[in-house]
């Protein structure tokens, strides 16, 4: 260790956090995550055991209340923002609004109830999907649509946006909610849901926390199983893919559908169904530590050309890309899948996505906005083809991420341009991208503009480029706008363009 820090004092700490951010991962990061994990499961397990959650909530939920009452009474002057440090979120993206703004501080992190007859959890918005999952399934149930990455919030799924490769049934994370509680800019306390408020319900969704503050989530529950039958088939050609993967999406009976694409022209779609029985002699419990990263698993198929079927046990599944970000943590420890890495230190995988933002620094962030993409695109099915070749062109980056998903037509920002409900899919692009005249203002406007033209989506956790109007041709604000005005929002709450588009931040 001394030897490290002489070295690092030598190169400079810059030069290393650049060159060799692996050091400071593997060496201060990932014990300092293991500690995080550590006390935010004793802290759970002593709610759970002491049934304080339910109790306190009203409780912290007054005090909101009366931080928004304070702020009235201290003339508006500032529009308000919940005072969670921006480095905690998952999003690359580190709001700067968080130091004008006044911080209302939300400390609201517990599993309220369990309703078993109505099939329904209520949760506090700064819930965690591992948290969730590991406090639901002991108990045999678990969500509908359980969103990838641990760390993922309850609230930050409402208010951006979550899916996951059961969407193709389900639709998004907000489409398994049925109820929202929220303390609104004049400090009352509102529940909403389709026969109540109903205004509000479908306008909460993809608002990012511009019409109140989400204080409690009431979500839709599904018996769990123990395993997730797993089918993988390797595709080539790319009207192949999209045609096999198309296929797979419109089937109800599948579970679970995706796709990863490590070509243009080369595939793995992947149908999964839940069930309790499996053959032992294929079960992989892919979430241990040791275990290959699931995208690097997943590629053996395609290399063999060969199709395969396994058992994954469920939890295993819903959080099959988290120890390697998906495939992020390839870029920060490249030996991170070397299988002495993995038997050593694998147990300490991943580091915590917030304390990587926290420290990485004017040039790593610079570094990472010029070379590097972060994006997910929601477009209309039928356009698949057509995207995948606008991302080669214009990204070409690998693997990507194909998830699809059904988008019912609710009022509310995102919904299909017809009447009808409609069959979308997720293209999520993440790493370096490859295409020589890329540079990330002109790439990803670009990109942007495509995706209107095809009528679709792009997720608000990420890097947006788009000017006000080109932002609310692609989202539909008439009923946002509506209650905004209806609720004295415009005094109280930034809009959402204005708190996460470039744009409006420069």
């Amino acid at each position: 260790l001394l030897l490290l820090l002489l070295w690092v004092r030598h190169r400079g700490l810059e030069y290393v956090l650049v060159h060799h951010r692996w050091v400071f991962v593997c060496f201060f990061l990932l014990p300092l995550s293991i500690l995080f994990d550590i006390y935010y499961q004793l802290r759970a397990w002593a709610v759970w055991r002491l049934h304080s959650a339910p109790r306190q909530h009203a409780q912290r939920v007054r005090h909101i209340q009366e931080q928004v009452r304070e702020w009235k009474k201290e003339g508006s002057k500032r529009y308000m923002c919940t005072g969670r440090p921006g480095w905690l979120t998952v999003s690359l993206r580190v709001g700067k609004y968080k130091k004008t703004h006044k911080n209302i501080m939300i400390n609201l992190m517990d599993v309220l109830e369990v309703d078993s007859e109505r099939q329904v959890v209520r949760v506090e918005p700064l819930v965690t999907m591992g948290q969730l999952t590991a406090y639901l399934n002991p108990m045999g149930w678990t969500l509908p649509v359980v969103p990838e990455l641990d760390d993922l919030t309850v609230g930050g799924l409402i208010m951006g946006t979550g899916i996951e490769s059961s969407s193709h049934i389900y639709g998004l994370f907000q489409h398994t909610c049925v109820a929202y509680e929220l303390v609104l800019a004049d400090g009352s306390l509102v529940r909403c849901s389709p026969t109540e408020n109903s205004d509000l319900f479908y306008a909460v969704p993809w608002s990012c926390g511009t019409l109140g503050f989400l204080v409690a989530a009431e979500i839709k529950m599904i018996p769990a199983k123990k395993y997730v039958k797993i089918h993988y088939q390797p595709v080539r050609g790319l009207q192949k893919i999209c045609e096999k993967f198309t296929e797979e999406s419109k089937k109800k009976e599948n579970s679970f559908v995706e796709g990863l694409m490590y070509s243009l022209d080369e595939a793995v779609i992947m149908t999964g169904v839940l069930t309790d029985e499996a053959e032992q002699s294929k079960v992989n419990r892919i979430g241990n530590y040791y275990k290959p990263w699931f995208f690097k698993h997943v590629e053996k198929y395609l290399k063999a050309d060969r199709t395969g079927v396994e058992y994954i046990p469920s939890r295993h599944y819903y959080h099959r890309h988290t120890r390697s970000i998906f495939w992020e943590l390839q870029d920060i420890i490249p030996f991170g899948n070397n299988p002495v890495f993995r038997y050593l230190f694998g147990w300490m995988v991943p580091p915590k996505i917030s304390l990587l933002k926290l420290t990485q620094g004017e040039a790593i962030r610079k570094l990472y906005e010029q070379h590097h993409v972060v994006q997910d695109m929601l477009v209309p099915m039928k356009s698949l083809e057509k995207s995948i070749q606008t991302f080669h062109v214009d990204l070409n980056v690998y693997p990507i991420w194909l998830c699809p998903f059904v988008l019912p037509n609710n009022p509310g920002m995102v919904h299909p341009k017809g009447n009808e409900t409609e069959l979308y899919v997720d293209i999520g692009a993440y790493g370096e991208p490859k295409s020589k005249q890329f540079e990330a203002r002109a790439s990803m406007r670009q990109m942007e503009k495509f995706v209107r033209s095809v009528h679709g989506f792009q997720m608000l956790y990420a890097d947006c480029y788009m000017t006000r109007e080109e932002f609310w041709d692609m989202f539909d604000g008439s009923l946002y706008h509506k209650l905004r005005e209806e609720m004295n929002c415009k005094d109280a709450f930034p809009e959402v363009y204005d708190k996460i588009c470039k744009a409006a931040r420069h």
